[in-house]
């Protein structure tokens, strides 16, 4: 089945599916640059035309634009309209509160630079300390730019609903909210998908197989003992699995999953990317790669459609479901939590 399409907004389609960036930073193994920068073509030849990345995932940008380049050679400009690149603006927290338009300008100028690109697709907004003045008025100049044509489109990530809603009512015209929600972890329910409901925003969610353990990899394994997951994404999303309930309900769901999917011929990572696909106000899921193994896998989410018993069967264990609790990515923000001491808060000036 063909990738499904959405409007994010009035003459901007994006593909429901987008290929994530994150892994092209490091931290997840060793990277071919060449060879990420070759298989990108291939998500776009399976109609995977969206991406995104950040200004702080270290040579993310200028890879997607070595390709951004190379296509538009070889297809022409016409072709590289269809194919949008998500970035993000991510302040330091060392910067917060003495944030001025000089510092935006040029983040998003040498993302410009990155991605070899005359405007901006989207630019998602992170701003990580509340208590910190100036997030709204940061926003702003973003809008600013917009209005001089360096930004088309502007989303946000990781905010929670209240500060969401503040920034709305600012005057920052959001396009989409990216952020942390999976089988794994509904804390956007807890407000986030109301707001986008009545804003009228699209969600763009991360984490949705939560850094591949929502596969059939980890189906019937036992817990990977403390200290042994290297990978930062299995790092961070092994925490959610211990919000969520812990690992025998962990593998409780899996194998629930993995009874769904075999009856519709497909992966486990398919049927919980359906499931999301399905939530009111997603418009799209994110799934990291480096390159292009696992893309006629993660293709097979377009080959299933849930019906009333798969839905009851996984919402039997989600029932039971512990955690995690609060807004969106409140946790993340407290820095002697279990789960902000794993983040990484001055990565553009590094």
């Amino acid at each position: 089945m063909a990738v499904e399409r959405h409007a994010l907004a009035p003459g901007y389609e994006i593909s429901r599916l987008l290929r994530g960036g994150w892994q092209l930073a490091g931290g997840h193994g060793p990277v071919d640059r060449a060879r990420a920068v070759e298989d990108m073509s291939k998500f776009v030849e399976q109609g995977v035309t969206t991406f995104d990345c950040a200004d702080i995932y270290t040579g993310a940008e200028e890879m997607i634009g070595e390709f951004r380049q190379r296509f538009e050679r070889e297809r022409g400009r016409d072709a590289l309209k269809a194919l949008k690149v998500h970035t993000k603006f991510v302040p330091d927290w060392d910067k917060l509160g003495s944030v001025e338009r000089g510092y935006v300008e040029g983040i998003i100028d040498r993302s410009l630079s990155r991605l070899k690109t005359e405007r901006l697709d989207l630019v998602q907004f992170h701003w990580w300390n509340y208590a910190a003045p100036g997030a709204a008025e940061t926003a702003l100049i973003l809008r600013d730019l917009q209005k001089t044509g360096k930004i088309d489109r502007i989303g946000a990530t990781n905010f929670d609903t209240p500060n969401t809603k503040a920034l709305i009512e600012a005057g920052v015209p959001l396009t989409s909210m990216q952020i942390q929600y999976s089988l794994l972890d509904p804390r956007a329910e807890n407000g986030m998908v109301q707001l986008a409901r009545e804003k009228g925003f699209g969600i763009l969610c991360y984490g949705t197989l939560a850094g591949g353990f929502l596969t059939d990899a980890w189906l019937n394994q036992p817990e990977p003992a403390e200290g042994t997951l290297t990978n930062r994404s299995l790092i961070k999303y092994k925490l959610i699995i211990d919000d969520f309930g812990g690992w025998a309900l962990f593998q409780e769901l899996l194998a629930v999953l993995d009874a769904v999917a075999r009856r519709h011929g497909v992966n486990i990572a398919a049927v919980a990317g359906r499931w999301m696909l399905d939530r009111p106000q997603v418009a799209g899921i994110i799934v990291g790669a480096r390159y292009a193994d696992h893309l006629a896998a993660d293709l097979e989410i377009f080959d299933v459609r849930l019906d009333a018993a798969d839905r009851t069967a996984i919402e039997q264990v989600l029932a039971r479901r512990q955690g995690p609790r609060g807004d969106t990515f409140e946790l993340e923000r407290d820095r002697n939590g279990r789960h902000g001491r794993i983040m990484k808060y001055n990565l553009n000036a590094a």
